[in-house]
């Protein structure tokens, strides 16, 4: 199994630890993926200001993977979503397609749609199956109560995503499940982390969290899991900021999934970068068997 890999702007910028626990459990398994060359910013926050921009800026990414006749496997929500958007709308203008690869000849490149844009929960659960991965586990997690987190552009637009039940999702709560941990009902599962309104309302963005983590807290959650990047940003990094704002504490540890999945195959929490979480997140590992 080998594919193109692309992590995005957010994951190296600052929760590099992400990319470390995709990397050593996707080694372990013997997924290979290759990292795109040169690639640069999806585009997704340019939408609004020009999106021919965004547009290029797409196309030049899945060029790239193209160029390397394997499927792009994408870390970033944001950028998942707005790589398959581009490309179902090049797909339905073939003069625009044109128009772009017309810039990215400069490059040497074409982008002749021939990859697919996949996020990293599909490679675990689609390509490499969720038995294979229960029998690749030394460990289980026993009585772990756990809070999954998709994140709002990993299933929507669900007619571009094709990601999953946009109303009532299972992937990630099947593969945190697979660990031996248990997928909680909380009533806010499904709400907005916030994080796309923190530039423009910050206020806004930190309520948005805050309501999250106490609903998460309230439901019986040891942990919240998910693989989103800025639902990661806007819950672990941004935690003791929230906590000040609102004289609470939470305490509550806030895993990337490939994180559980490594503690699982009995990797060490440095091999997944559990020490480089902002909230304490050893204390799960009470519940490892």
């Amino acid at each position: 199994m080998k594919y193109s890999y692309f992590m995005g702007c957010q994951v190296p910028a600052r929760v590099n630890y992400c990319d470390l626990a995709v990397r050593r459990v996707t080694k372990a398994l013997g997924i290979e993926l290759i990292d795109l060359q040169d690639a640069g910013c999806c585009g997704c926050l340019l939408r609004s200001v020009n999106s021919k921009v965004t547009l290029a800026l797409s196309t030049r990414i899945m060029a790239l993977a193209d160029k390397n006749g394997l499927d792009l496997v994408v870390l970033c929500n944001s950028c998942f979503a707005t790589l398959r958007e581009v490309g179902n709308f090049l797909e339905e203008n073939p003069k625009l397609l044109m128009e772009v690869n017309e810039l990215l000849e400069t490059e040497g490149l074409k982008y002749k749609g021939k990859v697919e844009v996949k996020d990293i929960l599909q490679i675990f659960y689609d390509d490499y199956g969720v038995e294979k991965i229960r029998s690749e586990l030394t460990k289980s997690f026993k009585d772990l109560k756990v809070a999954v987190q998709y994140g709002c552009h990993l299933l929507r637009p669900s007619r571009i995503t094709k990601f999953d039940n946009p109303e009532v999702p299972h992937i990630l709560d099947e593969l945190v499940e697979a660990t031996g941990a248990k997928s909680i009902y909380w009533p806010l599962k499904l709400w907005c982390c916030g994080s796309t309104t923190l530039p423009t309302d910050d206020k806004l963005g930190m309520s948005l969290a805050r309501n999250k983590l106490m609903d998460a807290k309230e439901a019986g959650a040891d942990c919240i899991v998910t693989t989103c990047p800025s639902c990661q940003i806007s819950f672990d990094l941004l935690q003791p900021r929230i906590e000040k704002i609102y004289n609470e504490q939470y305490n509550l540890p806030i895993l990337y999934y490939p994180q559980l999945l490594g503690l699982a195959m009995d990797m060490s929490p440095e091999e997944v970068g559990l020490n480089l979480n902002r909230i304490e997140a050893e204390t799960i590992l009470k519940f490892l068997k």
